[in-house]
């Protein structure tokens, strides 16, 4: 299992999960919707941040991810609006300032990524649309070669014609990298042709997940 979450609910008197349970084989991709304040991206932040205080266990590899969080994050490649960067730097410039914090980083992996994304290495990131910050940080996902990867509601921005094409790179990666994604949406239509699993939240709590039939 390359995902696992176990009975995960949050300890905060403030929003949080309730009794989350699933898990995901490498090579799937996972959807999970539900409306603003539902808790998809809440989900997302259990796994990506060590300071939020919960019950039950997060698996990664068969392995808790607070026994070493440092080294799991290694291995996630997270697509988000919170991703932090060098804004005023440009795509390459990022690169090779933060790309010797992964262990598998390869520049040229990540320059072919951005042209299969059709965006310039050479554009400032504090230029780039909304559509375009998301290509960006899924090259840069993709040159650690990340196991796993967490999308927060990518496809804002994209042009129907890519968002095609960005469903299709998405199968590529699961396919030749044996990873898994999970993403995260608003809108559920994404979820019936484009996921093998798909689980909807409301108020917290997954109240539905199974595999998706075509």
């Amino acid at each position: 299992m390359l995902l696992e979450m176990k009975q995960v609910t949050g300890l905060s008197k403030k929003f949080h999960l309730e009794e989350i349970s699933f898990g995901l084989e490498p090579g799937y991709i996972l959807g999970i919707a539900g409306k603003n304040g539902a808790g998809k991206s809440t989900l997302l932040h259990y796994i990506m941040d060590d300071r939020i205080a919960y019950k039950g266990k997060i698996y990664l590899n068969g392995k808790d991810i607070r026994e070493n969080h440092s080294k799991s994050l290694n291995e996630i490649g997270f697509v988000s609006e919170e991703n932090s960067f060098f804004y005023q730097y440009s795509a390459i410039q990022n690169a090779k300032l933060l790309g010797e914090f992964y262990s598998e980083w390869e520049e040229e992996r990540f320059i072919e990524a951005m042209k299969r994304m059709e965006l310039s290495v050479n554009k400032i990131v504090g230029k780039m649309s909304r559509g375009e910050l998301s290509k960006f940080k899924m090259a840069f996902a993709m040159a650690h070669r990340s196991k796993l990867y967490l999308l927060d509601e990518v496809t804002g921005g994209m042009d129907p014609v890519f968002r095609k094409e960005f469903f299709q790179i998405l199968r590529e990666i699961i396919v030749t990298e044996e990873a898994s994604i999970v993403l995260v949406t608003h809108i559920q239509e994404e979820l019936e042709l484009k996921v093998d699993y798909a689980g909807i939240l409301e108020q917290g709590k997954l109240i539905s997940f199974g595999e998706v039939v075509c």
